[in-house]
């Protein structure tokens, strides 16, 4: 059975989708070491709580990370699963890459 079989394409492309963004890449990077409230986040890069909100929504639906209500505030980590997942599809990709020696045009 291939990754593709388990996890479906349109898992796969909205993880990618949503690491192309370089806001949603910043939050990922503050993840990397700690779990964070969405006020430290906000705070960390200054940004408008409308505009984080969205990017942690998307966030959130693709899986990439995990939320924890405590209170009136929500605590953002990294789904390390879901990071694997998408590291295991780019690592199947590139098996399954056939290297062709280079065609010469002959036009």
């Amino acid at each position: 059975m291939t990754f593709t079989q388990i996890h479906s394409q349109e898992t796969i492309i909205l993880g990618f989708h949503a690491l192309s963004d370089s806001i949603r890449m910043e939050v990922l990077n503050l993840l990397r070491t700690r779990e964070l409230c969405v006020c430290e986040i906000k705070e960390i890069l200054n940004i408008p709580q409308s505009k984080l909100s969205f990017h942690l929504k998307t966030l959130r639906e693709t899986g990439l990370v995990n939320t924890r209500q405590q209170g009136k505030w929500t605590y953002y980590s990294i789904n390390l699963s879901q990071l694997v997942a998408l590291e295991q599809y780019l690592s199947e990709f590139r098996r399954s890459i056939v290297l062709l020696p280079t065609r010469i045009c002959e036009h």
